[in-house]
């Protein structure tokens, strides 16, 4: 079956990526392998309760809908050993209630697993004077600050927090997240910002592409190719059956609430 040779190829790549962040050589020691679980297993339930999220969702409402697809990356290209994972439906979406609901279970299942996953692995992280070592420097999100002064309170400015493996699964969590939460095309936060702003969402997902652009040219190159895929994959929500179906109450506030977690975990510059 094709989805469990993927998630078996994804599981045997994020070991591997997980063995060299601790210093392995697979080639050389691959009975050493094993010290790639903390990263691999935390970062494979991440993706998989954000994927289950839409998926369960889609059953609730008979959606014609595949199990997950796990991307598998190889990990000797610095990588994290995977480029994540998605499902396919294959029936319409037949109104903003039903698109609001699939769209935001995966993101938020996915924080709900994450958030504990990220703060365990900051508790477990090392304080360390800052150096200039080979090591990356990650970026951060208004939420991973929160959650780094939570665990480790107010740190000096020449101090480093070297993650441990689990909360550098975490920080991949938090950074898929906001990533598909960008208010585009057909990403979950597309079927969202849709959901709540019908056809106004083509305006924010043009505002947001010109955002991309000019962070990739001012912070991070890389997304300048995130705006060149999402150019591709087009930049307007496909409309819904029933168009003038309008949102609840309490739709409107979980909606609202998954733009929030958008804005918590958007990191400027991730790299």
């Amino acid at each position: 079956m094709i989805h469990a040779g993927l998630f078996l190829a994804t599981l045997l790549t994020t070991l591997i990526a997980g063995a060299l962040q601790q210093g392995i050589n697979p080639l050389e020691s691959p009975l050493s392998v094993w010290r790639g679980i903390p990263f691999s297993f935390t970062l494979i339930i991440i993706l998989a309760s954000h994927e289950f999220g839409h998926y369960f969702m889609a059953k609730r409402y008979a959606v014609d809908v595949t199990l997950p697809y796990f991307i598998p990356a190889p990990s000797f290209i610095g990588t994290f050993g995977t480029f994540g994972a998605f499902i396919k439906m294959k029936s319409p979406i037949l109104d903003r209630r039903m698109l609001l609901d699939i769209g935001a279970a995966g993101p938020v299942a996915g924080m709900v697993v994450a958030l504990p996953v990220l703060l365990v692995g900051l508790m477990l992280s090392d304080v360390r004077p800052a150096s200039s070592g080979t090591g990356t420097n990650l970026g951060s999100s208004l939420l991973f600050s929160l959650l780094s002064w939570i665990a480790h309170g107010s740190l000096p400015t020449e101090t480093d927090i070297v993650l441990h493996p689990i909360a550098f699964s975490g920080w991949i969590g938090l950074l898929v997240t906001c990533l598909n939460l960008l208010p585009v095309g057909q990403l979950d936060g597309g079927h969202v910002a849709y959901a709540v702003f019908g056809r106004r969402q083509r305006g924010l997902a043009r505002i947001i592409f010109l955002l991309l652009i000019l962070l990739g040219l001012t912070s991070w190159t890389g997304w300048l190719v995130w705006a060149a895929i999402l150019y591709l994959m087009g930049l307007d929500h496909p409309p819904v059956v029933y168009e003038w179906i309008p949102l609840d109450r309490r739709r409107l506030i979980i909606g609202w609430a998954a733009m929030g977690i958008f804005v918590m975990t958007f990191t400027p510059a991730p790299f």
